[in-house]
């Protein structure tokens, strides 16, 4: 099997990943790969702040999955940095061979190396396999997340 590469996400990316998003029983509601205008307007919001780190995985040039890293100074905690992971994605064909596993341990090193004193991540409450997954890698189901829609 070849090597997966992580890299940062270029805009190039973007069709790809969106696809991923939408490949998805939540995403395929709500996105859509047919105008990636405001995704490509996101992207550059994202690429331009220090704090976003927007990454693939690639395997023979082929973007295969996809996760979003935000670092958030606090003063909670001391003063310290978390890492929140966001909008984990695999391509449903490299599905099943460990890449989840291998981006949320990518996460939580960048993490680490940068500083951070926590990693976190929300999941869906429908997401039950998700769940599973997270909590095999080390994480606890410790707080209830709340959102307020604003449109």
């Amino acid at each position: 099997m070849t090597e997966v590469l992580i890299r940062r996400a270029t805009a190039a990316d973007v069709g790809p990943i969106v696809t991923m998003i939408a490949d998805d029983q939540l995403g395929a509601t709500r996105e859509s790969a047919d105008d990636l205008t405001p995704y490509l307007a996101a992207f550059e919001q994202i690429d331009a702040d220090p704090n976003q780190l927007l990454v693939v995985a690639e395997r023979n040039d082929e973007v295969i999955g996809t996760l979003q890293l935000t670092f958030i100074p606090g003063l909670s905690r001391r003063g310290s940095t978390r890492g929140l992971i966001e909008a984990v994605r695999v391509a449903a064909p490299a599905r099943g061979a460990g890449l989840g596993t291998t981006l949320i341990q990518w996460a939580i090193e960048e993490s680490r190396t940068r500083g951070c004193t926590m990693v976190q991540l929300t999941s869906d409450k429908s997401r039950t396999n998700a769940h599973r997954f997270y909590t095999t890698l080390g994480f606890t189901n410790s707080h209830e997340g709340f959102k307020l829609k604003l449109s």
